[in-house]
């Protein structure tokens, strides 16, 4: 596995992922093609090992460059950690502590109650290391941002390389179907085998990329199980009452009928 500042100026989905005022962030006019989520209809459910592979993405790639302030790390138990996997997340990923005696600051492990770890201590430090711009947050990107889900992923897939012989050719630039203009400055944050998934999943581009969406989507919408499941629960609760509607009435009519 490569070091990860390797990929400092390119990862985590970088300023291309929900920047409405750059214009890499603005996709081409055309829908981009939808693909088949688990999570998709009243009646879909997360998909849970795409969404712990996904969160390896996050935090071998995105989390380097990215945060993910509206959730906790007890929020990960949605996608199926374990209390220590859980614990064990947290504690590597020190936060600010009080200061000290001296009144310097210091750090403690993190706990299971802290936001994600944002990878800069202010937007204001994020801007000056990543050109002037602060890298967005995560947290409801999937929801947010035009396209959602199907952009997220068309976007993550669609760098060529090489690009199109009739591609202009633009120093520092790289060719992207989903960027405007297809030249962004991001180069590309996922690459084959960049990672390996403790499943043994192959991390091909295009497993990245749908594992990563999952994720993204999960964290703008983390309840969206629990909801689907109380509204197949809702539904079957009716189904019953309009069976023995239909029954009720089948009877009063039968009994009128006979008089």
């Amino acid at each position: 596995m490569r070091d990860s500042s390797f990929f400092r100026p390119a990862m985590g989905l970088l300023l291309a992922l929900g920047l409405p005022c750059v214009a890499l962030a603005n996709e081409p006019d055309k829908a981009p093609p939808h693909q088949a989520w688990s999570f998709d209809g009243p009646l879909g459910q997360y998909d849970q090992p795409s969404l712990q592979r996904g969160f390896v993405v996050f935090q071998r790639v995105c989390s380097t460059c990215h945060g993910m302030r509206n959730l906790t790390y007890n929020d990960l138990a949605g996608i199926g950690l374990t209390r220590q996997q859980i614990d064990e997340t947290a504690k590597a990923k020190p936060q600010p502590g009080a200061p000290d005696a001296m009144g310097q600051p210091t750090t403690r492990p993190g706990l299971p109650d802290d936001h994600l770890k944002s990878p800069f201590p202010s937007d204001a430090a994020a801007a000056a290391m990543m050109g002037g711009v602060a890298p967005p947050d995560q947290s409801r990107l999937a929801m947010t941002h035009p396209g959602g889900a199907d952009w997220l992923y068309a976007f993550l897939t669609g760098y060529r390389m090489p690009p199109p012989a009739d591609a202009p050719v633009v120093p520092g630039k790289f060719y992207n179907d989903w960027a405007t203009g297809h030249m962004i400055g991001m180069p590309p944050p996922l690459m084959n085998g960049m990672i390996q998934y403790p499943d043994g999943t192959p991390a091909t581009v295009e497993q990245q990329a749908r594992d990563i969406t999952t994720f993204l989507v999960w964290a703008s919408d983390p309840h969206r199980n629990e909801r689907h499941s109380i509204g197949k629960a809702v539904m079957a609760y009716l189904a019953v009452l309009l069976v023995l509607a239909i029954a009720w009435k089948r009877k009063i009519w039968k009994r009128l009928k006979t008089q």
